[in-house]
């Protein structure tokens, strides 16, 4: 693994809310820390309602975990464009984030330990 990503279990139980709905909560979410960003919480996909979100054709690339795919977020009342994010196929040195999404918390979104 790059010397600056670490990948742990997230004490606890975390919720990842929006547009007034829980899209999820898991006691097996991860949390990766990657140099001077702030961590970042990864879900399993199997602890959201995927029901809620639709891939987007948004594509970025990280040279340590490899290839995002983005979702959108539909709610009642809006869409929420590529508020969450999930690395597919990772890097090998980071492939515990396999099957794992993680979310932009901008207001709109929020991920909290429960």
């Amino acid at each position: 693994m790059a010397d600056h990503i670490t990948i742990r279990k997230a004490e606890g139980t975390w919720s990842v809310r929006a547009g007034g709905a829980v899209l999820g909560e898991s006691a097996e979410a991860l949390e990766l820390s990657e140099g001077d960003y702030p961590p970042v919480v990864y879900f399993p996909r199997t602890d959201i309602a995927m029901a809620f979100l639709d891939r987007t054709a948004t594509s970025t690339h990280c040279p340590h975990k490899g290839d995002a795919s983005y979702f959108s977020v539909v709610t009642k009342s809006t869409t929420l464009k590529d508020v969450a994010w999930s690395y597919e196929d990772p890097k090998e040195a980071v492939a515990r984030i396999k099957d794992h999404l993680a979310f932009y918390t901008n207001g709109d979104v929020t991920v909290e330990q429960i």
